[in-house]
């Protein structure tokens, strides 16, 4: 079974840490394959930036079509989900929403915790239908940057906003791409299950392919056909043409 990691930053040290955190919790036999975009922003912060890479995630999408069994987006925004996986002729999974949906098997109630501004990160539940089940969304003050240059220090922020969390959830979600695998670092110093989405991604990802289940042919995610478009890549205008 062959799974792409597809980062939607341009940070090749980011897709790197996810491809490490996917192969250690592949199964064997799984072989992990990392992707970075070849155009868009170093790392996701705004909105616009969000909107950018999604076309930089589909345009890398489209150049592995037909080559991997399911896809894991590495963003953790889970950016442009739902266009890829009405695209892409295999299962496509969210790294944010994979570790969510299992959260919500380890207790009651389940909290974010990222880097930054959590605001995106409180619709992202919503438009995973979530919110009922998630006790709260937490930033602390630190950038993915500060996270590569300095791990030490935003490894402390962290279980010291985990401690502050044990009140209001059952388990926490890490989310940030440039936390894969974070979770096996902190995890002795935390008192709550901490999930790392790549590592919750992998392991749904897997079930899906072993289920064989057939892509739609109607509704919403049934894949384009006939589309035109014009200055998009080959691979890319080729999925909207349904070819």
């Amino acid at each position: 079974m062959r799974i792409l990691i597809a980062n939607a930053n341009t940070t090749e040290a980011i897709t790197e840490a996810c491809v490490t955190a996917a192969r250690s919790a592949a199964a064997p036999g799984t072989t992990i394959i990392g992707a970075t975009p070849a155009f868009g922003p170093r790392v996701i912060s705004t909105r616009a930036e969000n909107a950018i890479a999604g076309h930089a995630l589909l345009d890398t999408l489209a150049a592995h079509a037909g080559q991997v069994e399911a896809v894991i987006l590495a963003v953790s925004h889970d950016t442009a989900l739902e266009a890829a996986r009405q695209l892409m002729p295999c299962p496509v999974v969210g790294m944010t929403e994979a570790a969510c949906l299992t959260a919500c098997m380890l207790g009651g109630r389940f909290a974010i915790l990222t880097l930054g501004d959590a605001t995106m990160y409180e619709e992202l539940v919503a438009r995973h239908g979530l919110s009922a089940r998630c006790g709260a969304v937490h930033g602390i003050p630190a950038t993915p940057q500060d996270t590569l240059r300095d791990p030490a220090r935003v490894q402390a922020m962290l279980v010291e906003a985990i401690e502050a969390l044990s009140s209001r959830a059952d388990s926490v979600v890490l989310a940030g791409a440039v936390l894969a695998g974070m979770d096996r670092i902190l995890q002795p110093r935390a008192k709550l299950p901490l999930l790392d989405g790549i590592g919750c991604a992998v392991k749904l990802a897997e079930t899906l392919v072993g289920m064989k289940l057939p892509r739609p042919s109607a509704g919403s995610y049934a894949p384009p056909k006939g589309r035109d478009a014009i200055g998009l890549s080959v691979p890319l205008a080729a999925l909207l043409r349904g070819e």
